[in-house]
């Protein structure tokens, strides 16, 4: 067993979540990548072995219990990424800067950038804060 299996099968039962070959795939999917994967991409991986219909519930229940996070691309797209720790089914910490890459249309999160505190009305209860960044990322810049 690999440390990442080790690392995924403890992060389920952590979550009270059974250890399923299609949820370690999906997490060792996300892991792997440098960037946000969307759901199109991760139903084109995992097509032969899961359905469309379980790979929604994975990113679901994943997103529900914390272990991921989901941003939208400019094309309305989901996009899913592994959530840093402290974030939980009862609070997502995910307030970090999310980039859009204009050029390759991928979706980093910059999590060294913190979105910075925002002071709401009397009355408002925030639920999440998003904040997107847009433009050409460093390796579309370089081949540019």
């Amino acid at each position: 067993m690999d440390n990442n299996t080790a690392y995924f099968e403890k992060l389920l039962a952590q979550n009270g979540l059974k250890r399923t070959g299609a949820r370690l795939q999906v997490l060792d999917i996300l892991r792997g990548r440098d960037s946000a994967t969307s759901q199109p991409f991760l139903e084109q991986v995992v097509g032969k072995d899961v359905d469309r219909v379980t790979l929604y519930r994975i990113l679901r229940v994943f997103e529900e219990k914390g272990i991921i996070h989901k941003v939208l691309d400019n094309q309305g797209t989901a996009n899913y990424a592994i959530c840093s720790g402290g974030c939980s089914e009862h609070a997502h910490h995910d307030e970090h800067v999310h980039f859009n890459c204009d050029n390759c249309h991928r979706i980093f999160c910059l999590e060294k950038i913190s979105i910075p505190e925002i002071k709401i009305p009397a009355g408002f209860k925030v639920g999440a804060l998003k904040l997107v960044a847009t433009g050409i990322c460093e390796e579309c810049y370089k081949v540019s």
